[in-house]
């Protein structure tokens, strides 16, 4: 048997150091020994109901599994990368700690089916979490999108100055892109939380094994249909990495808001000292390097998708051991999902914003004109009709560098007789938001009741 390892009875020369250090794992897949854990002693109870395993040996396996738990807590646990990975590495130690019961554990399984169970356990966790704080995020952009449903500002597209909104509506852009981020994870969680447990290496066991029960101890709803399928399935990583992917993509849109609002073009928002730097030769700058991680971030978070599609494109039914890779990237995704929500929680937390400048920049780029339109319209001129007037208005203007505001009634009216004196109310930035006054628009009261539909939802998670 190749000395140290528990598959060894095959083999007559032990595995090169150079393989052992290639193939091991147990660097970074520790992070799922709790999960293993757990896993372990839910088969052992199984095993145990099922006339498996003896109730003497349960109960050995179970404390031996709890005592190698609290060592790991404590970092007094001896990795070794000679076992390759966290399952051999938890069995070989509970074999020291126990005898011969622990080598009855792995009845009724394999790694492949084994590490299935972690993965899966791992992932419920993360999505559990990170809900939980996406959720913390969006209470405090409700809060502030609550403070400023009547702070005017200039909303855009292609960067330009397009019609003005309220600064509440556009933080509630935000709760509504990482609402869907939150839904995304509630949809994985679903398809992630079926235990693959029991389907031993690939085609099931010849123990009469009970997976519901096992299913319930560790909260599964169900478990798996097919025992190929079991071992090789991925599909719920790649899922929640996109996922993450996706919530790191709105983060960055986020984040390029305000490294625009805070430069010194905009002066939409301070983020505050604590989340800026300066710079090494420029004494006066004041850089929002936060914000710009943030959206750097998302780079790594979607070459962490793509490494998983990859690596599942190729592979055959059933286990490979490509699937070792799935780990890394993973495991890196949610930290730095983690992360990301966390400093992105404190940082909107920390913004300041000025409400002069904002709606002083509303009012450039005749922001307006679209509401001239409308009255147009509403006095019966055909839109198309209307928006030519409009044009031509907004060329006269501009020519003569002014905003529509500073036109008079006698110039107005030579792009469109159906303008009368009532237009001015129109062309007021309060007028234009203020008409927006729909379900979803951009009306300040429209902004309250969604401030206050939001608390009611989220209060309810």
């Amino acid at each position: 048997m190749t000395k140290g390892k528990l598959w060894g009875g095959r083999f007559e020369h032990r595995t090169d150091y150079s393989v052992e250090q290639f193939t091991a794992s147990e660097h970074f897949d520790r992070r799922l020994a709790r999960f293993d854990i757990a896993g372990s002693v839910a088969h052992a109870h199984m095993l145990s109901a099922q006339g498996i395993l003896s109730e003497k040996e349960t109960e050995a396996i179970v404390e031996g599994l709890t005592t190698i738990g609290k060592e790991i807590d404590e970092q007094q646990f001896p990795w070794s990368a000679s076992l390759e990975d966290v399952h051999m590495n938890i069995e070989s130690r509970l074999t020291e700690l126990i005898g011969d019961a622990g080598k009855k554990l792995h009845t009724a399984r394999s790694r492949n089916d084994q590490v299935a169970t972690d993965m899966r356990l791992f992932v419920r966790d993360a999505i559990d979490e990170l809900q939980a704080r996406i959720t913390v995020l969006q209470l405090a952009l409700v809060e502030i999108a609550a403070t400023h449903a009547d702070t005017i500002m200039p909303g855009f597209t292609h960067l330009q100055p397009a019609q003005p909104v309220t600064c509440g509506h556009h933080l509630l852009a935000w709760v509504e892109m990482l609402e869907r981020d939150w839904q995304r994870l509630t949809s994985c969680r679903e398809r992630t939380n079926v235990l693959p447990l029991g389907a031993a290496a690939l085609a099931g066991t010849s123990f009469a094994i009970d997976q519901q029960m096992t299913a319930d101890e560790l909260g599964f709803t169900t478990f798996m249909r097919n025992s190929l399928d079991a071992v090789s399935d991925r599909d719920f990583v790649i899922e929640f990495t996109a996922a993450l992917a996706i919530m790191a993509t709105h983060f960055s849109r986020i984040a390029e808001d305000l490294v625009l609002w805070s430069s010194e073009r905009f002066g939409f928002v301070d983020l505050g000292d604590a989340f800026c730097t300066g710079s090494s030769i420029m004494p006066q700058k004041k850089n929002p390097d936060v914000a710009e991680l943030l959206r750097g971030k998302t780079g790594r978070m979607v070459g962490h998708l793509v490494a998983l599609l990859v690596l599942m494109k190729g592979q055959p039914l059933a286990y490979n051991r490509d699937n070792q890779e799935d780990k890394e990237p993973l495991f890196d995704s949610v930290d730095t999902a983690l992360a990301s929500v966390d400093v992105l929680t404190k940082m909107v937390g920390q913004m300041v914003f000025d409400k002069d400048k904002m709606y002083d920049a509303a009012a450039k780029g005749y922001t307006t004109a679209t509401d001239l339109a409308d009255y147009l319209v509403r006095k019966g001129v055909p839109f198309r009709d209307a928006h030519d007037a409009v044009g031509r208005s907004v060329a006269a203007a501009d020519a003569s560098g002014l905003a529509l505001t500073d036109l008079s009634l006698d110039t107005l009216q030579k792009f469109s007789e159906k303008i009368d004196a009532d237009v001015f109310q129109v062309l007021t930035l309060e007028g234009s938001v203020a008409s927006r006054d729909h379900p979803g628009g951009t009306a300040p009261n429209r902004v309250w009741s969604a401030v206050a539909e939001a608390r009611t939802r989220l209060a309810q998670r």
